[in-house]
């Protein structure tokens, strides 16, 4: 499965990213190169859509790491939407979800 990511700026100036598909090894470097060309500079919240994302392997959580720190040493914040209970499982285990705010479903 290949892998779409949309970035669109909101009105408030926050960034949207919205991600589908398979984030491993193969697909994890058009993700990585997508993020690291958002100016987080400019924007001080970042809201990734991961509802679409049907798997993540540990590729893909260094690169949304890496994002993570990106924003956060420019002064923004990183918030996840959407994730399924698998992705949640993921980024619980792996201790992230106590480090990256992960907005869970009303």
């Amino acid at each position: 499965m290949d892998l779409t990511v949309n970035i669109t700026t909101q009105q408030d100036n926050s960034i949207l990213g919205v991600i589908s598909g398979e984030i491993d090894a193969h697909t994890a470097p058009k993700l990585r190169e997508q993020l690291l060309a958002i100016d987080t500079k400019s924007t001080n919240k970042a809201v990734l859509d991961l509802a679409g994302v049907g798997y993540m392997d540990s590729t893909g959580i260094g690169v949304i790491v890496a994002f993570y720190k990106s924003v956060i040493a420019d002064g923004g914040e990183l918030t996840l939407i959407g994730l399924s209970p698998r992705l949640k499982r993921l980024f619980d285990i792996t201790g992230l979800s106590g480090i990256i705010h992960v907005e869970e479903e009303a």
